[in-house]
Formats: C-alpha cells, structure tokens, sequence
C-alpha cells in the first residue's frame, strides 16, 4: 500500500495520563468508537488503559465485543444500536449497555432473561443535543420500568448519561442548560431509589474546559488522540501529541514547460518551467478531493507545497519548482510533525479534525511509530 498510517501510541498513553490528571477524582473513560478514530481499535484500546482509563467506550456494540475478544477484561460500554442490537452476544460478554427507549430496554431485558443474566445498563438521557436518548418529559416513565426490572433482579441500572452539543465553545448557554437538565435528570432516578454507580456527561472539551460538569466519569475522545477540541488559555493544545501521522512517497519527478496544465480539468496551469511531483495517493487513500486547487499542502524535504489541481483517485501532483532537490523516493508527509495537522487540512477543506483522522486511518493497517 503506498500510503502509511504510522500510530504513537505511547502518545495517547501519555495523553490519557494528562486527561486523568484534567479529570481529578473522576474516572476516564477512553473513546474507542469508528476505530479509535482510525487509530487502531484493539491497539489505541490497550495504550489507553496504559495511560489509566479505566472504561472504554465503543459506539457500535461489534467494536465492543471485538475488545472483548481481542481479550479486554475491563469495563466497556456502548451505545448505538436500535431494538435489533447483538444483545445476547452483550450479555453474554459482559457489557456495559446503553438504553434510551422503553423498547430497546425491553429488548435488552429479553436477552437478559433467556442468559439468567442481569446486565449493566446506563440510561441516556435526551439533555438538549436532539440525537439518542430519552426526553425529560418520559423519563420518569422510563424510570420507573428501569426500577421495576432492577428490583426483579433483571438487569442492574448503573449509569445514567448525556451528551453536550456546544461544549467545544466554551461559554456557550447550552452548556449550562444542558447541565441542569441532567442534575433533574439525577434527582429523578434519585427519588425513586436508584443508586447509580457512575454519572457521565463530560466529552473532550468539557473535560478540559469544565471541571465542575465531571461527575463520576469523563469520555474523551477526540483529545485522546492529540487533538483538542478547544485550546487552553495560552493558545496551546493542553500538552496533547498527536498520534498519528501519514506519509507515501515521491513516484515521479520530471520537467515541464510553463504553461503546462496539470491533473484533469487543467485547474492548475505552470507558470514557469518547473519540476512536477507525482504523489501516489488518493481520494481514495482518505486524501479529501477538495484539498486540491492549492488548498491543502504536504511537505517534502522540510518544505511544503499546495496541491496543483485536483486530486485524483489515487495520485496527485505537486509543482516543486524549478530548483527542487526532491527526487523520486523522497518521504511526502501529508500529516505528521515534519508536515501539516489534522486541523490544518481540516481548515483547507472545511470539516473538522475528527474527519480527517478517520477518513486517513478509516479501516488501513497501522504501523507503531
């Protein structure tokens, strides 16, 4: 494969142990979902309970029971299925589950039943982002089946949760709104005699941003990986390191007269004689299509330089100028510290971080850097 997907994984160690010092008193829990980010399951799964997290949270329950197998013993939860999710395989392997509706619970409940088992369960709650999750207005319903089937000895209620929708804008008011919802949320399950092992509500942001929105458990995700969501007061990045980092290699250098057009469409034309470099990745490599037209770079020999015109499925040119020393071989570095970040392609193509990482790393072989 012409591209390479290199992963420090000492590095999300190292940024584990830096956001269970942010977290105090509270547990951390390591988001692994959409293959860590394309960091690697099984892998960025182990370095970060190497850096102290003593949960880890998958959304899809498949990436959950392959920790299970890949031989996790710890704590895992997950969260994103429908009435149809692999409950019995859940159960089964010792999962913590989510539940948000009277159907998926009762769905959970019919697995637990036919395995003898009473299964862990968190319940989210709708607080104010309008995806999963139960609304406050039938949330005491819900509840008080939860209470009936835990006091049957069903299923064991141990969670309760939510989800900010603002907290990479520190200051926002959804924020606290959000909050207060879930403190009525609490004191619900609390009336009915509901004794929750973990309360979690804090993501990335809040976790750097918001100590007072901890509770028991906080789920870092994207600064896991080196990339926080906002910067601390200094501008800096909180002493996060990115973890991975994406090269190929130069497969073609050669001359061309000015006025040369470049890739299809002829987008980009030479202005001068020049040297042309031929990189041999794609769009469908996770190079984003709209990095062209001089709007994304990679750097070659310490020097970065735009993409001319577009990016092709597999390849995609670079004009090096008429005195380069790059020669075909020479390493390109789309995203790496010899190169640009994850936030400055994001900025070139107009998404987030999150996007680029798991567009790179999607499903590919890693390597350990």
């Amino acid at each position: 494969m012409s591209i390479a997907i290199r992963i420090d994984y000492d590095a999300i160690t190292a940024n584990v142990r830096t956001l269970r010092e942010r977290a105090a008193d509270a547990q951390v829990m390591g988001v692994v979902k959409a293959d860590a980010y394309g960091h690697g399951l099984v892998q960025a799964g182990r370095a970060a309970r190497a850096g102290g997290a003593t949960w880890l949270g998958t959304a899809q329950p498949g990436e959950a029971l392959q920790l299970r197998e890949a031989g996790d013993t710890g704590r895992i939860l997950t969260w994103l299925y429908g009435t149809d999710g692999p409950f019995d395989s859940l159960v089964a392997a010792d999962i913590d589950m989510s539940f948000g509706s009277l159907k998926v619970l009762e769905a959970i409940v019919e697995a637990a039943r036919a395995a003898g088992r009473a299964p862990r369960l968190h319940l989210f709650v709708d607080t104010g982002l309008g995806r999963e999750g139960c609304p406050l207005d039938l949330l005491p319903d819900l509840l008080d089946r939860a209470k009936q089937l835990q006091d049957e000895g069903v299923i064991r209620m141990v969670g309760m949760w939510s989800h900010l929708a603002w907290a990479d804008q520190p200051g926002h008011p959804t924020i606290n709104r959000q909050a207060t919802v879930f403190l009525v949320a609490l004191e619900l399950a609390e009336e009915r005699g509901i004794a929750l092992e973990v309360r979690h509500l804090a993501n990335s942001a809040a976790t750097l941003t918001r100590p007072d929105l901890h509770f028991d458990l906080v789920r870092p995700g994207i600064a896991m990986y080196g990339r926080p969501p906002v910067q601390d007061p200094d501008g800096r990045d909180f002493g996060l390191v990115p973890a991975m980092s994406v090269t190929t290699r130069v497969a073609l250098v050669k001359p061309v007269h000015a006025g040369q057009g470049v890739s299809y469409g002829h987008e980009y034309t030479t202005s001068r004689e020049t040297m042309l470099g031929l990189v041999p990745v794609g769009y469908a490599d996770g190079v984003f299509r709209g990095g062209g037209g001089g709007r994304a770079h990679v750097a070659i020999r310490g020097t970065r330089y735009p993409i001319a015109g577009r990016v092709c499925m597999d390849q995609f040119v670079v004009d090096l100028g008429p005195d380069t020393e790059v020669t075909e071989g020479d390493e390109v570095t789309l995203i790496g510290p010899a190169g640009p970040s994850a936030g400055d392609w994001a900025d070139a193509v107009g998404t987030i971080d999150y996007e680029i990482l798991c567009r790179f790393g999607g499903l590919r072989p890693k390597v350990e850097a």
